[in-house]
């Protein structure tokens, strides 16, 4: 079954923090909108594809979403439980009520129509196309996982789970497992695993950034924050290059660690999307032997894993943290306001709007600070336009009702 809706209002594709951030400021500022998200819930990544143990990798102040801060109840690092809960709180106080179920097969601007036509379809195949004037392009740099292709994968006889369904190192006790990357989600899971007695050897291929959370109980995201405000960007990477030296040491090169040559943490992380390593205990791991690290993969074997460096790593099962990647080019069509990796052309902090009532949001590479600052931008805008349209519309409704009234007397 096929049918057509209007929308009075932007079009979001989304119901993650983004979509919802967007929508509360646009429920503020009397302008409704629909949200359209292809699982059961808001904030699907958040509730069903993250680890248990994980928590917010910066303070809570800098997470917050526009118009509600977090319970001052709730630790600096909130769990991803209490992230979510939060998340559920937020949508409630803004009455956003997102269309479940809704996975968008296309968007496209129908430049005759001068109108966003958007086909999403239910799991039974029921079609709707949504037809208005704005579409907010809000699901996230995370909307798919990344898997690499690698030699003789066919031939590993153990498990291969992304971290996108990993939850617990329960299931891995007493086994030797191969981790596939070193970013803050292959850390996390190491120190996980190694809480649940497994073995991991976690695979390092290329240089890291690696920064301590917090130094003398100052969260480092809040150091480099304030440097920001009255040094450039490239002196702070030096200072926290240092600061990190001094705080974690400078044996990590020996480790297996070495720090990028060219581009410091902050300079990588907005070029590149690059984030840095928050350490919240994985080296002390790895100076102990506890987590192994071990050079790029080769080819998999049916008991582990030839390495690039040519020795053998035996494994029992492996977890691939190999990241995630926009899915823009599925599904919008007819724009270049994207590139083909399905981020804005333009870099932060220009690319939330594009042309023709396409906007962006959560595509930053700057966290939920930069969802908050791009919804508040989005909203702004279109509530601008909307507004004047509704004004421009009553006026014409008045003068129509005005004329025959004149024409009578």
């Amino acid at each position: 079954m096929a049918r057509t809706m209007w929308v009075n209002g932007p079009i979001i594709v989304g119901a993650g923090p983004a979509g919802l951030s967007v929508a509360a400021c646009l429920h503020t500022r009397g302008v409704p909108s629909i949200i359209l998200e292809r699982d059961e819930c808001i904030a699907s990544l958040w509730q069903r594809r993250t680890y248990d143990r994980l928590r917010l990798h910066l303070p809570k102040q800098f997470c917050q979403l526009p118009g509600m801060p977090f319970p001052e109840s709730y630790p600096e690092y909130p769990t991803k439980h209490q992230f979510v809960s939060y998340l559920q709180s937020y949508a409630a106080a803004f009455h956003v009520q997102p269309r479940f179920r809704q996975s968008v097969a296309s968007a496209r601007f129908d430049h005759a129509a001068g109108l966003w036509r958007v086909r999403a379809s239910d799991p039974s195949d029921n079609t709707t196309e949504y037809i208005g004037r704005w579409l907010v392009v809000a699901t996230g740099e995370n909307a798919e996982r990344i898997l690499p292709e690698f030699a003789g994968a066919s031939s590993f006889k153990g498990p291969v789970t992304h971290v996108w369904d990993y939850k617990s190192g329960e299931p891995y006790r007493g086994a030797r497992v191969l981790v596939v990357g070193c970013g803050n989600s292959g850390m996390e899971v190491c120190l996980d695993l190694c809480d649940h007695g497994a073995k991991p050897a976690m695979v390092v291929r290329n240089a890291v950034h690696v920064l301590p959370r917090e130094m003398l109980g100052v969260a480092t995201f809040s150091v480099a924050v304030f440097l920001l405000r009255f040094l450039p960007l490239r002196l702070v990477d030096r200072i926290l290059v240092l600061l990190a030296g001094l705080f974690l040491g400078n044996d990590l090169p020996s480790l297996g660690l070495r720090r990028p040559d060219s581009g410091g943490p902050l300079e990588l992380k907005n070029a590149r999307g690059r984030t840095p390593v928050l350490d919240i205990g994985a080296l002390e791991k790895i100076r102990a032997g506890e987590i192994t690290l071990v050079p790029g993969v080769e080819r998999f074997v049916a008991g582990g894993a030839e390495m690039v460096d040519g020795r053998f790593v035996a494994a029992d099962a492996v977890v691939l943290a190999t990241g995630y990647h926009s899915n823009v080019p599925q599904w919008l069509k007819g724009s270049d306001f994207f590139s083909g990796e399905g981020y804005p052309k333009a870099w932060f902090p220009e690319g939330w709007k594009g042309e023709s009532g396409l906007y962006s949001v959560g595509f930053t590479r700057q966290g939920l600070a930069g969802v908050s600052l791009d919804a508040v931008r989005v909203a702004g805008d279109i509530a601008t336009a909307y507004h004047q349209d509704n004004k421009s519309s009553s006026t014409v409704c008045s003068v129509a009702q005005l004329v025959p009234s004149q024409a009578h007397t």
